[in-house]
């Protein structure tokens, strides 16, 4: 299962076609996954196409999902992130513990309460249940940076909600 989604949310600057594109484009992919996959195709995209990465060339794209059988109620869900050059995610919150591992640029990354740190390729960081991610965004201006991030949630939670 390998899908790229382009996440533009519409806000001042961004015509209005591309939310619009955006929108359809994952309407598109969740149609068309086989019925066996598309609970959990749209547990992973649906609170990504909501809750969205800044820009066209920032990028979620759904690894895997799996319910975890030893620990019931729980699903682990990974998602790799792309940020093109000086793409961001706004300030949220993640429904359980999530771990980032940077694959590719520096991110910088704070959590409410703690320092702005950067990250390089092969660090990984983790945020607790609940904490607010404050900054997520890619280091450079320039170049891009890209994460995989593991999510540990509650089954059918939103993995990801904006603060507001």
């Amino acid at each position: 299962m390998s899908a790229t989604f382009q996440l533009s949310p519409l806000s001042e600057g961004r015509p209005f076609y591309l939310a619009v594109i955006a929108g359809l484009a994952c309407a598109f992919v969740i149609g068309k996954a086989p019925p066996s996959t598309m609970d959990a195709v749209s547990a992973i995209i649906e609170p990504l196409c909501a809750n969205s990465v800044t820009g066209l060339q920032d990028v979620v794209e759904p690894i895997s999902s799996h319910a975890l059988p030893n620990v019931p109620g729980k699903r682990v869900t990974i998602v790799r992130v792309f940020y093109g050059p000086g793409g961001f995610t706004p300030a949220h919150r993640h429904a359980g513990s999530v771990t980032a591992y940077v694959t590719k640029g520096e991110i910088r990354s704070q959590l409410a309460g703690g320092p702005v740190e950067t990250f390089g390729v092969g660090q990984s960081f983790f945020e607790p249940p609940g904490s607010t991610h404050l900054v997520s965004a890619n280091a450079s201006a320039t170049e891009p940076a890209e994460l995989i991030a593991v999510f540990v949630a509650d089954e059918g939670a939103q993995l990801t909600t904006l603060v507001k």
